[in-house]
């Protein structure tokens, strides 16, 4: 056993215990408080595992679990930025690959090497496994404002309207096909009942 690889998994696991204090803007079903990083990420390896009957042909789903438990590492040193936050989102880029080259360093070169690629293959969502897991991304806080009616949507400093939470949402059409026409169904729902803006 090398002790020196064993150290720095680790030490990188200790670090990974600080996304369950990087909280979201998403609230919980229950409304008591918002959702933390480590359970958006665990909420979307559920989620991929649940629903990968309706990913496209050809997705691993080890690899889309394994997107979703990486994706939001970086948000440790990056912090969280609200998906229609338009300053904070300028900025976004920059500061998690920053956050990237810290983080990920901290594991032995292989696994650091391996992290940092499946985080690079979520963001750029070419691949059949990082479009299916950017649909599991996407569906989950979504999902919550379906229940919570529309908080997330409402509760800020924001407005969010109808034409953002669509654009928002397309990679749910290329990722989970079948979902879509859901989703642009509960999308007007919100709109109906005044819980998004039209």
């Amino acid at each position: 056993m090398d002790l020196d690889r064993l150290r720095a998994q680790l030490k990188f696991s200790m670090e990974c215990d600080k996304m369950k204090s990087v909280y979201r803007r998403t609230i919980l079903t229950d409304q008591s408080r918002r959702e933390t990083d480590a359970e958006h990420s665990w909420h979307l390896a559920v989620l991929a595992t649940l629903l990968y009957e309706y990913a496209l042909p050809g997705v691993d789903r080890h690899r889309a679990v394994d997107m979703c438990l990486v994706h939001d590492l970086i948000e440790i040193y990056a912090g969280d930025t609200f998906a229609y936050d338009s300053a904070g989102n300028q900025t976004k880029a920059k500061r998690e690959a920053e956050a990237a080259d810290r983080l990920f360093a901290l594991l032995p070169l292989d696994q650091g090497q391996a992290f940092r690629a499946l985080w690079e293959e979520f963001d750029a969502m070419e691949t059949p496994d990082a479009l299916f897991a950017n649909a599991c991304d996407r569906l989950q806080p979504f999902l919550n404002n379906v229940v919570t009616g529309g908080h997330t949507w409402n509760a800020g400093p924001v407005q969010v309207h109808r034409s953002q939470v669509e654009e928002r949402m397309r990679p749910i059409s290329k990722g989970m096909p079948a979902l879509w026409p859901i989703v642009q169904q509960l999308i007007e729902e919100a709109v109906q009942k005044g819980e998004l803006a039209p």
